[in-house]
């Protein structure tokens, strides 16, 4: 019976790269996971077992080619492994975010008509029981921890580790069905879909093949020199494109080792014990390490933060240089080494970043600040610009190239246009298939021949070929007056402040731009417990006269940056308000990726909006929430709306 590893031309498929593993890195790590504090691991031998125990549990429970799993929890090797047991059972794996409500689950499942499910826990057991009745082609169920599901009807749900069993005694009956099924898979097979995050609407099912994965995961992997040596901590959300080639494509590929974290309070103990070689993260991410490095250094002793001080200004002066090979005097080089001795080094390793070799942050523009901070240390971190349906990349900052201002050039197979009206369209090996049952947005998305526009406006610079995102097409509009208006430009260079967690800035069409805010509640909070200054809720503190002087501040000094730029020097913020409240994925004004969902905050706070363009000093608003355990509430709040100072751009250009 043919099998996919006795393919002549390659893995043509995702089992078809693991079989290729369990033989040529049998004895490798292929994946760990740390439960009750310990770490365990399996090769890639083992590994092929337990999908493949899992796969043939499956053909037992009847599941047929083109069936739809959606898999939901968070990231464990047994979920990783669902996957690619769908795939190899010829159906179609659907990840869903874990943090996800029922009714936004409900939808995705409709949507594929998921017949399947494997789960992570009882909390996600619930979410489906609760809107079972609207998911009349959902038919199982399988769970991984048994935890709270003894006395639950068990008629239509099945345990992980009972179906695995039950494959394995029997594995006479399937195993030739289930082989003849995977030597059927060829690069045009689908791989997984996923699902957009729905910033504008519904979310979308963007089709990936086999082709879209394995190339992508080939060619990035050589244009960064992944190892079959390499480590990565998964921990982002599985139904995010990037973790999928992360941890299941460019993993397969390489042969390298996925770790997974006992849970998102331990990911910073379990990052440092891991030391991960290659590591992703968004810019929020980074951000709030060094908010927390920071608090810890103003808290430190008076001579080991001159030592601190002394030895990071040094290195922002050459760290970035000696990362890049350029010419450093032998002193500075000298100097430098003393720093990592003494700062670097011992705050790498509290980072969990010893050993990163290539690191990469992406989805938000980050700060030049912060990402110049982390290259000082010698982190050798890379921004990319990607997107679902090119299988993330589509440019990446090769080493040497690295720079705050771009999001580098184009990764290898990828080519790139702009349009007239600005807007980044690009073609590769990666492009998606289609999006599931939605053959218009497909044809708007991705001509005839094979152009896919990213809905994202840029320029690519003469000379050095980098790619400079300004922001989303369809939020670059016009002030009144005819300038330019560009958000996320200017709501990026307020989110570099560790102080806001979130902005939203309006003015499209308008004669002024005005801005929501939101504090950054560890930030904040910390400057509070050291200046003893008490608050019982988020609300006090975001109101609180000296954070929204400190806001105030932050605001006017973008302002500033923002007049020195002539085509955006329109969009300087003429007022604002620091919300009583976090925007929040529950409330439906964010995304479960933490993008805007621009409509929504506008209908849903209008009054404020209103506020902020009529010239009263406060408003008092009413706002619906939804609660951990779904139960709807409301926050009423009186918020102060402040001026900014704003830089005359007429006089500025006058002076020129």
């Amino acid at each position: 019976m043919a099998t996919p590893q006795t393919r002549a031309d390659g893995p043509q498929s995702v089992p078809a790269l693991l079989h290729r593993n369990a033989t040529k890195f049998a004895n490798a790590p292929a994946y760990r996971e740390k439960e009750y504090g310990i770490w365990q691991s399996w090769t890639w031998s083992q590994t092929r077992d337990e999908v493949e125990a899992l796969a043939l549990g499956l053909m037992e429970m009847d599941i047929n080619e083109g069936d739809f799993v959606a898999i939901i929890g968070r990231n464990r090797p047994y979920l990783y492994w669902a996957m690619m047991a769908a795939e190899m059972c010829g159906a179609v794996p659907v990840p869903l975010y874990q943090d996800a409500n029922a009714e936004e689950m409900a939808y995705v499942m409709n949507h594929c008509g998921a017949r399947f499910a494997i789960v992570g826990d009882q909390e996600q057991v619930d979410k489906i029981l609760e809107v079972q009745e609207q998911l009349p082609e959902f038919q199982q169920m399988i769970y991984l921890d048994p935890r709270g599901l003894r006395k639950y009807d068990h008629g239509a749900m099945k345990q992980y580790a009972n179906v695995q069993e039950l494959g394995r005694q029997l594995r006479e009956k399937h195993l030739p069905e289930l082989e003849a099924r995977q030597a059927k898979l060829d690069y045009d097979s689908t791989g997984v879909m996923l699902y957009t995050s729905g910033t504008t609407g519904k979310p979308k099912g963007v089709v990936l093949s086999n082709r879209n994965i394995i190339e992508t995961a080939k060619s990035s992997s050589e244009f960064d020199d992944l190892r079959q040596t390499d480590d990565i901590l998964a921990y982002l959300p599985m139904a995010w494109v990037g973790d999928f080639i992360f941890s299941v494509g460019q993993a397969l590929w390489t042969g390298f080792c996925t770790n997974c974290p006992e849970s998102a309070d331990t990911m910073h103990v379990d990052l440092r014990e891991i030391g991960p070689t290659y590591y992703f993260a968004p810019p929020r991410v980074f951000e709030t390490q060094l908010t927390n490095v920071m608090i810890r250094m103003e808290d430190a002793s008076r001579f080991k933060k001159r030592l601190f001080d002394t030895f990071m200004a040094h290195a922002r002066k050459v760290g970035p240089d000696i990362l890049d090979g350029k010419e450093v005097s032998q002193w500075d080089r000298f100097k430098y080494k003393l720093g990592e001795a003494f700062v670097y080094g011992p705050l790498k390793n509290t980072l969990g970043f010893s050993r990163v070799r290539v690191g990469y942050t992406a989805g938000e523009a980050i700060g030049p600040e912060i990402f110049d901070f982390y290259r000082s240390l010698g982190i050798n971190l890379k921004q990319l610009y990607g997107q679902t349906e090119a299988t993330v990349f589509i440019t990446a900052q090769p080493d040497g190239e690295v720079r705050s201002d771009t999001v580098g050039v184009t990764c290898p197979g990828v080519e790139l246009k702009i349009a007239e009206n600005g807007e980044v369209f690009y073609r590769s090996p990666g492009v998606f298939v289609e999006y599931y049952k939605n053959p218009e947005s497909t044809a708007d998305t991705k001509d005839a021949e094979g152009w896919v526009a990213t809905g994202d406006a840029g320029f690519i610079e003469e000379g050095s070929g980098h790619l400079r995102i300004i922001d989303r097409a369809k939020d670059v509009g016009q002030m009144a007056n005819g300038s330019l208006f560009a958000p996320k430009y200017v709501e990026n260079k307020l989110k570099f402040f560790p102080n806001i967690l979130e902005a939203v800035v309006f003015g499209n069409g308008r004669e002024e731009c005005t801005a929501f805010i939101n504090i950054d509640l560890t930030a904040v909070g910390n400057w509070a417990e050291r200046n003893n200054i008490g608050y019982a809720s988020y609300q006090e503190l975001a109101r609180h006269p000296q954070v929204m002087d400190t806001i105030q501040s932050h605001v006017e000094e973008v302002n500033a940056s923002v007049a020195q730029d002539e085509m955006l020097s329109g969009c300087q913020i003429h007022r604002f308000v620091v919300l009583h409240k976090e925007l929040d994925a529950d409330d439906g004004e964010l995304t479960r990726t933490r993008k805007v969902r621009r409509r929504i905050i506008e209908e849903k706070y209008d009054d404020i909006i209103t506020a902020l363009y009529d010239g009263t000093k406060s408003v008092s608003t009413e706002t619906e929430v939804t609660y951990e355990d779904g139960r709807k509430g409301s926050i009423k709040a009186t918020l102060e709306v402040r001026d900014a100072k704003v830089m005359p751009v007429a006089a500025r250009m006058a002076a020129e």
